[in-house]
């Protein structure tokens, strides 16, 4: 499972709201609630996210292992 709990951490160390997401970087606020509920987004995202945030994707992400496997 992948998590984005470290990007609510982060964004709040950095002072960056979802509102700034919305307003200044232009993130959907639908892809702030597939974040919110873990769900799948695009690198592109995680990519832009590191960008917003000036950080590395391991500061955003986390995997937890689980018994999803193909």
């Amino acid at each position: 499972m992948i998590k984005y709990d470290k990007l609510w951490r982060i964004m709040r160390e950095k002072g960056v709201t979802q509102y700034d997401l919305y307003t200044k970087h232009n993130v959907r606020r639908s892809l702030v609630e597939r974040l919110q509920h873990n769900q799948n987004v695009e690198v592109f995202t995680l990519d832009k996210l590191c960008n917003i945030l000036d950080c590395q994707i391991e500061d955003i992400v986390e995997h937890i292992k689980d018994d999803n496997v193909f």
